[in-house]
């Protein structure tokens, strides 16, 4: 994560996930799932984001910590981020974690991995 301010005793973590239509993003949303489960972070929505409504880009803005999670080299959660003006992010891309979109089943070892790679981003979010 980039910056020289964060908000992490005050403010949730945010995940946001892809939820593409590929196997991989199956995983990003399965793996944010898990991560929201364990109260690792909150899962947010990256549908908010793109629609540009306000109490989202807010909320976002003024967050202990983001992560995105996405499947493929699309990384359409991150560019939403991007797009919205919300910079101070950490990602990771199921893709580069040694799956290949279209050959990778959602199963739970590979839903953990990613969010172990994930929660790892959210411990060092404000570090």
């Amino acid at each position: 994560m980039s910056g020289d301010s964060c908000n992490c005793n005050s403010s949730p973590r945010l995940i946001f996930a892809c939820s593409g239509a590929a196997d991989v993003g199956e995983i990003a949303d399965r793996a944010a799932r898990v991560l929201h489960a364990e109260g690792s972070g909150k899962l947010y929505c990256l549908a908010g984001i793109g629609a540009g409504l306000g109490t989202f880009l807010e909320n976002t803005k003024s967050a202990g910590g983001v992560v995105a999670i996405d499947g493929c080299g699309v990384d359409c959660a991150k560019k939403l981020l991007e797009k919205s003006g919300i910079a101070n992010f950490s990602s990771v891309r199921v893709t580069d974690l040694g799956m290949e979109k279209g050959k990778t089943p959602a199963s739970k070892d590979v839903v953990e991995l990613v969010a172990a790679r994930a929660r790892d981003l959210i411990k060092g979010v404000c570090t």
